[in-house]
């Protein structure tokens, strides 16, 4: 099955006069066996038919898990960076340490943080929009760059952009480590494209971001689309 299929249910479903139909795309995992009973109940489908049974679970599974990874990825946005919270800055020295292995960081607030991209010389100013989501994909990429790639994907997956790659690439619940997969695709692409495009200088960030953006979301339309670090394929 393609994510047509799963947004072709999602449309019924939601937009279903009956109740329990609506209410199909909101089931926990753990309820999903007795929603499709419910569901072909209703519709009067038998439930000997398993070829119905099987796909409606996959699509209840999917649509269900983007929704609830939506939720948890605008968990972590709504924490902000906080510098009296020791794990917060355990993660933060954690990416000096990943990204300058062979540096050591001379003060926690220090003009080294621009070494790796961050504005100032402290970096918890940085995380304002994005705020934990930001660090967390950080240990991914770099600094800024990477805080706008965050916001990035962040804005795909809120409007329903990311359900064509999702329920392609995932066959059950969609998790934070794919949103962090999908992520890490917009990092290594983006690296390709500003180098193809060979900007006059790093002031035309926004520019080029916004026509990456505009890239990347013509491949979401695709119904069909799956995207890999190495290319895009069409199954």
């Amino acid at each position: 099955m393609t994510s047509t299929f799963f947004h072709i249910a999602e449309h019924s479903l939601e937009s279903s006069k009956n109740k329990v139909l609506r209410n199909a795309v909101h089931v926990e995992e753990a309820e999903v066996e007795k929603c499709v009973r419910d569901v072909m109940k209703e519709k009067k489908i038998e439930l000997k038919d398993t070829g119905f049974k099987t796909n409606l679970h996959i699509s209840l599974l999917q649509i269900s898990g983007y929704k609830k990874l939506y939720l948890n990825v605008e968990n972590l946005r709504k924490i902000p960076y906080d510098s009296e919270n020791e794990e917060h800055e355990e993660q933060l020295i954690e990416l000096w340490n990943l990204l300058m292995p062979h540096e050591n960081l001379k003060a926690r607030i220090s003009k080294q943080w621009c070494d790796i991209g961050f504005q100032g010389d402290d970096p918890k100013t940085d995380f304002r929009g994005m705020g934990l989501l930001g660090l967390v994909n950080l240990v991914y990429s770099y600094a800024i760059v990477g805080i706008n790639l965050t916001e990035m994907a962040y804005s795909l997956l809120k409007n329903g952009a990311l359900k064509a790659y999702l329920y392609n690439v995932v066959s059950g619940l969609p998790q934070m480590k794919h949103f962090h997969q999908f992520y890490c695709y917009l990092v290594y692409e983006f690296d390709k494209f500003w180098f193809e495009e060979e900007p006059e200088s790093i002031m035309h960030f926004n520019q080029y971001r916004e026509k990456f953006h505009e890239k990347i979301k013509g491949l979401l339309l695709d119904y069909n689309v799956v995207l890999t670090l190495q290319c895009t394929k069409k199954p």
